[in-house]
């Protein structure tokens, strides 16, 4: 009987201690869970983004603009050239064609096609450190797969070579410069040189380390270092350059030494080398070049000067660029990547264009070729970024004013260190800015005709 009491009274406090630990668990548990999801997202945190962004996607702006959203949170047109209102469908009919700028916005169209592999959405939270795992500033991620670009577009050769980021190219050139200058005994600053036509970019960031157009052998003294910046593709030109001065170092500029605007005959492989993600991708708000540098003592003292200059480049900068880089290598050989799809649209505007100016006595364009291209592994016609216009006349001293006049703005020659002869057109811009480009030109050699008959 004893016994059995004593068993009868252990069930109950067996109960009780299974209940205990239970409560105790459970107590942990809610706990842990209050505490915990105080630092994490709610659920579904991404698509009211995602909605917000497909939602203004969606508002086409009559096809001759593109919407954003405003500050007050609702959505609006941004027009293109010549176009206004809110929704973007009056055409301004006395609006000069903008054949200036060097926005490649003939891209927009392709990640139009690609909106969903090529957005991106960032939690509030991210970038919060200047600094990316392992302490650098410059993402791993981003290094390794501009090497893969550069390979499958077959345009560098980066195995074995450093790369250096920069926001700019002014801050590159002038570490690159500060670099290649360390061990110049003389106190005077190094001579970086260029062979005209240039951009004009050079005269006006550049005059602080000395960029000359004009160089000629015994202008400067023999104790500063010649530094030779030679672009390739030229910009004006589209043509394929070459070291001309027998500089003890050149920079390399192959910002549009690209499938889309050139013919690739042979991957380089010089010494420094310089390219962006604008001219690729067409993205030129989002600002990032970079250099591959071959000797690693002038890959240091360049990086050393960036940090103590810049620093670093903006992380949504760096995530933004992988993301459009892993996409366009990933399209890449499906017959609809991007070299593809640019340069079907530039062939057929320089084609075009060509055709017009080839009826004209009054104007010429520079003569380019078909030449065999290591990308697309055939020969390919011209497709440059620009045209190279001259007007022949020498009544028409001022090629820019004649343009002007007739409702075109261009870029003048005199801007490149040219002759006032020449100006250039861009071919970069939208589709409405090439239709009325070419509706100008027709107009104006229209006048030529007449007055010759």
């Amino acid at each position: 009987m004893d016994e059995a009491r004593r068993g009868g009274r252990r069930r109950p406090g067996l109960k009780l201690l299974l209940f205990l630990h239970a409560s105790l668990f459970l107590n942990v548990f809610f706990f842990c869970y209050l505490v915990l999801s105080r630092h994490q997202p709610p659920p579904g945190w991404a698509r009211s983004a995602a909605r917000d962004a497909e939602a203004v996607a969606a508002i086409d702006c009559s096809g001759h603009g593109r919407a954003f959203l405003a500050g007050g949170g609702l959505p609006a047109c941004e027009c293109n050239a010549c176009y206004s209102g809110d929704d973007c469908s009056r055409l301004l009919l006395d609006c000069p064609a903008d054949a200036d700028s060097e926005d490649p916005l003939f891209l927009e169209p392709y990640w139009q096609q690609h909106a969903s592999t090529s957005s991106i959405v960032s939690p509030g939270w991210q970038c919060m450190s200047s600094q990316t795992i392992g302490g650098d500033f410059n993402s791993a991620e981003l290094d390794r797969h501009v090497r893969l670009l550069h390979k499958a577009a077959e345009n560098a050769i980066t195995d074995g070579k450093f790369i250096l980021f920069g926001s700019e190219v002014a801050e590159l050139l002038h570490a690159l410069v500060h670099a290649l200058s360390a061990d110049n005994a003389s106190s005077s600053p190094a001579c970086l040189v260029a062979s005209a036509p240039h951009n004009p970019f050079g005269r006006r960031q550049h005059e602080c380390i000395g960029i000359r157009s004009n160089y000629v052998k015994g202008s400067v003294s023999p104790a500063t270092k010649i530094i030779e910046y030679v672009t390739s593709p030229n910009d004006p030109d589209g043509l394929l350059q070459q070291s001309v001065l027998g500089a003890s170092a050149v920079i390399h500029d192959h910002a549009y030494f690209w499938p889309h605007y050139s013919s690739i005959p042979a991957p380089a492989d010089e010494d420094i080398m310089l390219f962006t993600i604008s001219k690729i991708s067409g993205h030129a708000g989002i600002r990032l070049w970079w250099a591959v540098i071959k000797d690693q003592k002038t890959y240091q003292k360049a990086a050393e000067y960036m940090s103590l200059n810049t620093m670093v480049v903006s992380c949504d900068v760096q995530l933004r660029v992988l993301k459009l880089i892993r996409v366009v290598i990933a399209e890449m050989g499906k017959g609809g990547g991007i070299f593809e799809f640019g340069y079907k649209t530039l062939k057929t505007r320089w084609s075009k264009l060509h055709k017009l100016v080839s009826s004209s006595n009054r104007f010429s364009i520079q003569p380019l070729l078909p030449r065999y291209c290591n990308y697309f592994k055939r020969i390919r016609d011209p497709s440059p970024a620009y045209a190279w216009l001259k007007c022949e006349t020498e009544e028409d001293k001022d090629c820019y004013s004649v343009l002007k006049t007739s409702g075109i703005t261009s870029r003048s020659g005199t801007l490149f260190e040219a002759n006032s002869h020449y100006t250039r057109l861009s071919l970069v811009k939208t589709e409405d800015d090439f239709d009325l480009l070419t509706m100008r030109m027709e107009a104006l050699l229209s006048k030529e005709l007449i007055a010759s008959s």
